[in-house]
């Protein structure tokens, strides 16, 4: 048994500075808007750990720090012309991005922290895109066709002395369509067609090469070596509407390459395990969701969305640097999953209304294991005042504290469960006021 209690001591500097230019043409919604934007952010974090293990009883103490710096300049340049039937939209977004940062160990009694993992490093981005659409618009039918073209550069400079990594990065050039196409079959029915694909780029964070000691048996360790994910989608769609509510159905096919996620190994000759950011390999998420919209009389509005889908991630294999190159090779894994979610608002008396809420998430896999079940409730009271201008409410999220994220994780020679407690519990009051 062990109880584990750190003590965080932040404090954060923040600077940002704004320019910004706007042509209006002699025509309505014809413009070109400029934007320069740069922003400083200093954090300095000092974590003082206390480690009690009852058996043997032995108290351990620790502390971490950081130091980063962060430096963002962005320019935006966006272009908009109607047309008769529509409208085009051009623009441009640059950015670099220098993000240096030093870590710290003062190791104590009884220490878990691997010294030699400390030192500095220093993440840099640039990103230059273009990007345009046109939207069509006629009366019986909207066509919304994008493309983006992106080039990013990665690069993550790692100290010469660190024990497992050395400085790498990644670079990408490659376009991101987007289409959305809506057919109004009659008044109350439309048909929706779309299609698009986008990148997901790995964070600072998880690149970052310095480990977290969040839970002192599994060490939690970025990746510099991570690729971003890709990801195409598409889905056709159905909307029946009537006077007093909606229904809206679709298909979906979701596909991703180098899933971002997160790979436990064993630390060899100790009882610790090491987390890794890794990539996964492939996978496929091809569904069907509901969304009903329906008021039940004068005073009840009811909202029902629901989801079925099946989760396919492939098979892949990789390495955990830390702390010596530890294999991992993850099985091929498929489920049928979903989700549901019921929103009930009701008039209870003049000028005063009760909200429910309640979210249900299947079990789910993830390419290490799985998530099991979860759900939760919320609720809370509105009451309109002086003359509809002021409001005083009160909510409460997840009443019965069941919004767990419950974890089983497979390793080669272990298995892992873990239970993950976070803010969902909140009761909020409050007053707001309409000028």
């Amino acid at each position: 048994m062990r109880l584990w209690q750190y003590f965080e001591n932040e404090v954060n500097q923040t600077l940002f500075a704004t320019a910004t230019h706007k042509h209006s043409f002699n025509q309505p919604g014809h413009s070109l808007v400029s934007s320069f934007n740069y922003s400083f952010r200093r954090k300095d974090e000092v974590f003082y750990f206390t480690n009690r293990r009852y058996n043997p009883d032995l108290i351990g103490t620790d502390t971490t720090g950081l130091l980063a710096d962060e430096n963002i300049f962005d320019l935006t340049v966006d272009y908009s012309k109607p047309f008769k039937s529509g409208r085009l939209e051009l623009g441009t977004k640059q950015r670099a991005r220098i993000f240096p940062n030093n870590i710290y160990f003062k190791p104590g009694d009884n220490t878990i922290l691997d010294t030699t993992l400390s030192g500095s490093a220093e993440y840099r981005e640039m990103l230059s895109a273009v990007y345009g659409t046109y939207i069509y618009e006629r009366k019986k039918f909207e066509l919304e066709a994008g493309l983006r073209l992106e080039y990013a550069k990665i690069e993550y400079l790692v100290d010469t002395n660190h024990r497992v990594y050395s400085s790498t990065g990644f670079d990408y050039i490659d376009p991101f369509p987007s289409v959305r196409a809506t057919w109004l079959i009659s008044k109350n029915s439309r048909l929706s067609a779309f299609y698009n694909r986008r990148v997901d780029r790995p964070e600072e964070k998880e690149l970052r090469t310095f480990p977290s000691y969040a839970s002192p048996e599994i060490l939690s360790m970025g990746n510099p070596n991570l690729q971003p994910q890709f990801t195409q989608s598409v889905e056709l769609g159905y909307r029946q509407s009537w006077e007093s509510g909606y229904l809206y159905t679709a298909a979906y096919h979701r596909m991703s390459t180098n899933i971002l996620t997160k790979i436990v190994t064993e630390i060899p000759s100790s009882n610790l395990l090491a987390q890794v950011n890794q990539n996964a390999d492939k996978g496929q998420n091809t569904g069907i969701e509901l969304v009903l919209n329906q008021k039940l009389g004068s005073k009840i509005r009811l909202n029902v969305n629901g989801n079925i889908y099946r989760n396919s991630i492939g098979a892949f294999r990789i390495v955990n640097a830390y702390p010596n190159n530890i294999p991992y090779t993850g099985q091929a894994q498929t489920i049928i999953a979903g989700n549901a979610k019921v929103n009930l608002i009701a008039t209870i008396v003049k000028s005063t209304e009760l909200q429910i809420t309640g979210i249900y998430l299947a079990p789910d896999i993830i390419p290490q294991g799985k998530i099991l079940a979860r759900y939760s409730i919320d609720a809370g009271l509105t009451r309109k005042i002086q003359k509809g201008k002021g409001e005083l409410f009160i909510n409460a999220s997840d009443i019965l504290n069941t919004l767990v994220m419950r974890y089983e994780i497979e390793g080669t020679s272990f298995n892992l469960a873990s239970n993950d407690y976070y803010e969902t519990q909140v009761v909020r009051i409050g007053y707001q006021y309409r000028f």
